[in-house]
């Protein structure tokens, strides 16, 4: 099968934005990234699966590592982009801002900035961005490649 990398990790990318809609509903939301972390290894394994018969560790870890990669980057960009209905969601900013303690509040006061300006569906996209892409990109890359290694060296064949 060609680039059973992309495949998987499109497949995986598809689970990704299925658990990250899940996380919306709180109740739900303490096992979307325990289930996506198991994903990128799936993900992984997937992709060996489908490299021809004499299954090379090296070669399934390098296409486990793209499908974790590519699910990584998904999953990471709906993340950011679910963000801001997230917090709509949960109550909106003032909903955040009044459980922070009076005096972070001053604190922000005294330096000028209004806390709605930071705790708003922007601002917290950017932030989740800069959080999750780099760490959904080298989680997924590593537990993919693992899930690969994994399943070349129990069933080369």
């Amino acid at each position: 099968m060609k680039h059973p990398g992309v495949r998987a990790g499109l497949i995986g990318g598809i689970a990704a934005v299925l658990l990250n809609l899940m996380g919306l509903i709180s109740v739900l939301a303490c096992i979307g990234l325990p289930l996506e972390l198991l994903v990128y290894v799936a993900v992984g394994a997937l992709a060996a699966y489908w490299l021809s018969p004499r299954r090379e560790t090296g070669r399934a870890a390098g296409q486990g590592a793209i499908a974790g990669l590519l699910a990584g980057l998904i999953g990471a960009i709906t993340r950011t982009l679910l963000t801001p209905l997230s917090l709509a969601v949960s109550g909106g900013s003032q909903a955040l801002i009044s459980q922070l303690p009076p005096e972070t509040l001053q604190v922000f006061t005294d330096a000028g900035l209004d806390p709605s300006l930071l705790f708003n569906g922007g601002t917290l996209a950017g932030i989740t961005a800069l959080c999750c892409l780099p760490t959904g990109l080298l989680l997924g890359a590593g537990l993919g490649a693992l899930g690969g290694l994994i399943f070349a060296a129990a069933k080369p064949e």
